[in-house]
């Protein structure tokens, strides 16, 4: 079920406005723009967590690998599982 706040109309703009994005470049300059670089480092650590756990990777471990707390990698474990779907989804396009 999609949360009721992510069919707002602002989110819709923001998800048509990343959509819209052509490459790496523009995505770095502008997610630069509307996120701090704490946000995006705990992006990119999310990512790579997730990419972890698909390959089955135990938690302690991946937890040194990432820096993550096995609270964020059960977090992560738990959407990659029973979310919506994006993580699989972005993972098999990427065949990370």
């Amino acid at each position: 079920m999609i949360a009721p706040e992510l069919n707002s109309k602002e989110m819709k703009e923001l998800f048509k406005a990343i959509a819209a994005l052509r490459n790496v470049d523009e995505c770095k300059k502008f997610f630069r723009d509307i996120a701090t670089l704490s946000e995006l480092t705990a992006f990119s650590e999310r990512f790579q967590v997730a990419k972890q756990v698909t390959k089955n990777v135990p938690y302690r471990e991946i937890a040194k690998k990432t820096g993550s707390s096995t609270a964020t990698i059960t977090r992560v474990a738990h959407w990659l599982h029973h979310g919506m779907g994006g993580y699989k989804l972005i993972l098999k396009r990427l065949k990370a």
